[in-house]
């Protein structure tokens, strides 16, 4: 068998490898884990007869000691009993009773330093918590004015007589191992033991003075390089240097620039043609202005418009500044469209260089909640914006065209020269359309006379032929 626990305590079978029972009834992880019985070993079977079989379990600031009893029943899952302490147990040591009407000797040492013994016959349920038959202190003898200071009990242990105790205390750089002999018939015992002197640490009280060592002129100190070369160290007076230094009360101190004057150094070569300081101090600036809250270094380099100087500065700048540099490009989104514009620059830089640092942090969704609703937000406007801008730019070409077009000046359309020839146009077409009409009334006249003649010669081979007819009808139908 064996036993391991957490939160619950699980029991296994080390044959199949499998958990066999399931305790609960700690709030808090467990410290402590040990057997109390001895399983009988004349059993053929690992899981037979343990109704007997008890174990003990201790958890972090928990001032109850429980005692679980296994059983093949499977169904008690509580613990049977529990003895009380004062303080959460640190350390616990018991003598393992191989008969059953043996009573178990408990020794359980707490974080206040007191240790507790128990001694109890475990023979089933109880309903009550159990207190501690003996508690044992140790102290300092109080000698006059001062008084007593108690010591703690780090450990305890029984001995092979199961009645004297091995007690550990003192400071644990230093600890006191000792074996007693206690009557437990008593409630509370207090041992005075003296061990002031063990726990002082032994100081050195007189400390050396720090001399400078006096070069003589004539010594040569040899510095590393190439093998035959050598060059003399020159150590400057002690007074003289001192004089440098001092400074008169009424001189006024000297600026930086005039101190780089005197180093030969030209001043506008440091700074850049732009007036911009370079990257490396932007990181400084940035970390510095978000650290400080201040607006205007803040301003000062979050308003470069140069796509380089921002990747740069970002590449360059502290992991630790990234998430507040987020939240204040965030703060800065909801501003002026202007800076807005401006911001987004630094968002995209921020994303693509430290992307792996952010993907590692487990609360980044909370983090930039309020980045994520804002762009979501103005890309849901984007399509709107999009439909406006369509609109307004037919708009403004049609004015642009309609003022292009009244700018252009007018075409005189009145003919600059006028050509007429001498038989007018009117006078010919009236001649063509009385010619026409003579023309159509010849035509009709002449089909009139044709007419008339085919009837005639028609009435005349009738007559020869002896078909006239005499009716009328019949004339009129021929006719």
């Amino acid at each position: 068998m064996l036993l391991s626990a957490g939160r619950t305590i699980k029991l296994w079978d080390l044959e199949t490898k499998e958990v066999y029972r399931h305790f609960t009834g700690h709030a808090t992880s467990v410290s402590s884990l040990t057997f109390t019985t001895v399983k009988p070993t004349n059993e053929s079977k690992p899981f037979d007869g343990i109704t007997g079989l008890y174990f003990l379990s201790g958890a972090i600031h928990d001032r109850l000691l429980s005692v679980w009893q296994i059983r093949s029943d499977r169904k008690e899952k509580n613990a049977v009993m529990s003895f009380t302490v004062t303080d959460e147990p640190t350390f616990v040591d018991l003598t393992v009773s191989e008969v059953k009407e043996e009573p178990v000797k408990l020794a359980v040492v707490c974080r206040d330093g007191q240790l507790h013994l128990f001694e109890h016959i475990l023979n089933g349920y109880c309903k009550k918590p159990l207190t501690s038959n003996c508690t044992v202190q140790i102290a300092t003898p109080g000698d006059g004015d001062s008084t007593p200071k108690p010591v703690p009990i780090l450990a305890a242990a029984f001995c092979a007589d199961k009645q004297s105790l091995l007690l550990v205390y003192g400071n644990a750089l230093q600890p006191i191992i000792e074996k007693v002999s206690l009557n437990t018939s008593e409630s509370h015992i207090c041992l005075v033991r003296d061990i002031q002197k063990v726990l002082s640490l032994k100081t050195d009280a007189a400390v050396t003075k720090v001399k400078t060592p006096v070069v003589n002129s004539d010594a040569k100190v040899l510095v590393p390089g190439i093998p035959g070369h050598s060059t003399a160290v020159k150590t400057p007076a002690l007074g003289k240097e001192k004089k440098k230094n001092k400074r008169k009360p009424g001189e006024t101190e000297e600026s930086i620039e005039e101190r780089l004057g005197a180093l030969d150094i030209d001043v506008s070569k440091v700074k850049t043609p732009g007036g911009l300081p370079q990257t490396d101090s932007f990181a400084v600036l940035l970390v510095q202005g978000l650290e400080s809250n201040d607006a205007e270094i803040l301003n000062k380099v979050l308003n470069t418009r140069k796509e380089n100087i921002v990747k740069n500065t970002v590449a360059r700048m502290p992991i630790h500044a990234v998430i507040p540099l987020l939240h204040e490009l965030t703060k800065r989104l909801q501003g002026n469209p202007y800076s807005a514009s401006l911001m987004v620059r630094w968002l995209k830089s921020v994303f693509t260089v430290h992307a792996s640092y952010l993907s590692t942090l487990p609360d980044l969704i909370p983090q930039l909640g309020m980045l994520y609703q804002l762009m979501e937000s103005r890309v849901k406007t984007l399509q709107k914006l999009s439909r406006l801008h369509g609109r307004l730019f037919i708009l403004v070409t049609q004015v642009a065209a309609s003022q292009t077009v009244q700018d252009v000046p007018e075409v005189n359309q009145t003919a600059k020269l006028v050509y007429e020839d001498e038989s007018s146009e009117e006078e010919g077409s009236d001649d063509e359309m009385i010619a026409d009409k003579d023309s159509d009334e010849n035509w009709d006249e002449d089909e009139e006379k044709e007419e008339q003649s085919d009837e005639q010669d028609m009435t005349v081979e009738k007559e020869i032929n002896g078909d006239s007819d005499l009716e009328p009808e019949n004339e009129s139908e021929e006719e």
